[in-house]
């Protein structure tokens, strides 16, 4: 997670020392499955193992449910599964380390790996598994490396398996194509190439409906931790995805960079002349959406996989409309974001000996074969799905009621085109936003600040950031001056938190990454 998240309750050093002594005592007297430490690789058998996940679903899968057994007997398990709802997981995964009553493989939520995660790992809770990855083809091939670098902890190794989502085409800047058309206009690549677009589109009448109702850019203000939309600007000319960059060999704030001035200059000549909402500083999230359903802006913040949700309001004034009609951008000034590639982890904890944690990894590897993870997303056929003409044919409803997306929250395989392409497209739709995606990935970057630990940013940075914001918003609107801007920057830049914050960052970036 981004280090300037707001973090939950973490764990204290009593109750720590506590899940040690009993990770200790579990050592001894056999791990929560009830396989003892005289149980190792040579053991032919199912592997016996205790799970904790959370559950997204009103009802958990019971003990004897369908497609568990199914992936139980494809992977030679017999899986003793908690589900904890997600409205409870965090306060019982708590309970669980500080009681040492850790099951053999367990789901760590992303707002928890920087509080109670990482003070596990330095108190030697969990496997490090970075030296056995290798052994294990699906954690290599179907996890990115983006993934695998960004899950890292503060020695650089890894304590667990990130539980894989896309990493590239992450949210960037979607454009209405069938008015670029109408106005004889590119696919903008540059920032002067992307006003032009939005001049025109809040000028120029791209709808043909001979009035002057449009605006370019459809935007807001984000929370202050996230730079979204607009923030996406900001990152357009500062080359960098994220609040921070690693330059001269160190972290610096991607804001108090030279870029950055001509980046709010060049948002202020959009909201000076209009090309976003001139609101755009109280709007919500659901407004800016309007915007684009409504058919009233030509820009939007979205992947590209999204777009059928604005299709379908859009065609309900113009029949016509559809997702060929929308055209993802490539990148601006050589820019565009890569995604973490990864949505929480699962760890292993050190009670489990050696040889059952490699069984546990092959477990791991074998539910990733697609046969088997197929399982899950399809259930069984005739009940959860039907092949037509050699199609799988997925009842959504009764798939969802017999669990299948439930297995989803502990193994997990992400197509690499998720982002950007759904089955339902056109055929020509998915492979034009194909190729657009592997044209992304050539430039794409991802937030290399996600998942440092600085204390002070802990206690500091939450407020630093909302200054920052609100003095931006200021310098947008014209309520600011550049030159105020300029002074706000010198006097932030030397501020003693700010500064330890940055040293911070660079420490624990140069020590997760082997930079120096």
């Amino acid at each position: 997670m981004k280090i300037n998240r707001k973090m939950l309750v973490s764990v204290s050093a009593a109750m720590l020392a506590a899940s040690m002594l009993a990770a200790c005592g579990a050592n001894n007297a056999g791990n929560a499955s009830g396989t003892s430490q005289g149980q190792t690789a040579q053991e032919t058998g199912p592997l016996k193992l205790s799970i904790m996940s959370i559950l997204l679903s009103a009802n958990p899968p019971a003990n004897d449910n369908a497609i568990k057994k199914l992936i139980e007997k494809a992977t030679n398990t017999e899986m003793t599964i908690q589900w904890v709802s997600a409205n409870s997981y965090n306060d019982k995964l708590n309970v669980s380390l500080a009681s040492g009553d850790i099951p053999d493989l367990v789901y760590i939520p992303p707002e928890l790996m920087q509080t109670t995660f990482r003070t596990a790992v330095q108190q030697g809770v969990f496997w490090d598994v970075t030296n056995y990855i290798k052994d294990y083809p699906n954690l290599t091939n179907k996890i990115s490396k983006t993934a695998w670098d960004l899950s890292k902890m503060d020695d650089g190794k890894n304590y667990s398996i990130p539980r894989p989502r896309p990493s590239e085409a992450d949210a960037f800047f979607v454009i209405r194509k069938d008015w670029l058309d109408n106005l004889g206009l590119k696919v903008p690549t540059t920032t002067d190439e992307f006003y032009n677009v939005l001049k025109q589109f809040t000028e120029n009448d791209p709808d043909k409906n001979g009035k002057k109702d449009t605006i370019g850019l459809a935007a807001n203000v984000t929370p202050p931790d996230k730079m979204e939309g607009l923030g996406q600007l900001e990152y357009s000319f500062a080359g960098a995805n994220g609040f921070w960059k690693y330059t001269d060999n160190k972290m610096q704030y991607s804001a108090f960079q030279p870029e950055e001035r001509k980046a709010l200059e060049f948002m202020n000549k959009l909201y000076t002349e209009k090309l976003i909402p001139e609101d755009f500083a109280s709007m919500k999230a659901s407004q800016v959406k309007d915007l684009v359903k409504a058919g009233k802006a030509g820009v939007m913040w979205e992947k590209a996989g999204s777009v059928t949700e604005y299709v379908n309001e859009i065609k309900k004034t113009n029949p016509n409309f559809k997702e060929s009609d929308f055209v993802p951008l490539t990148n601006l000034n050589g820019y565009n974001p890569k995604g973490p590639g990864f949505a929480g982890v699962l760890a292993i904890p050190k009670k489990v000996d050696e040889a059952k944690m490699k069984r546990i990894l092959k477990m791991i590897d074998t539910w990733m074969n697609d046969d088997v993870f197929n399982i899950q997303q399809y259930g069984i056929e005739g009940i959860d799905h039907t092949v037509k003409d050699g199609v799988k044919v997925v009842d959504a409803k009764k798939l969802q009621e017999n669990g299948g997306p439930d297995f989803n929250q502990i193994v997990y395989v992400a197509d690499p085109y998720a982002s950007s392409i759904k089955n339902y497209f056109p055929k020509d739709v998915q492979e034009t936003y194909k190729k657009i995606q592997d044209e992304r990935a050539k430039t794409s970057s991802a937030d290399i600040s996600f998942g440092l630990f600085s204390q002070t940013a802990q206690l500091s940075l939450p407020e630093f950031q909302k200054k920052v914001q609100d003095m931006k918003v200021k310098v947008i609107m014209g309520r600011e001056s550049l030159a105020a801007w300029d002074d706000f920057v010198n006097k932030m830049k030397v501020d003693p938190n700010f500064v330890k914050i940055g040293q911070e960052l660079t420490e624990a970036y140069q020590k997760r990454s082997g930079t120096k």
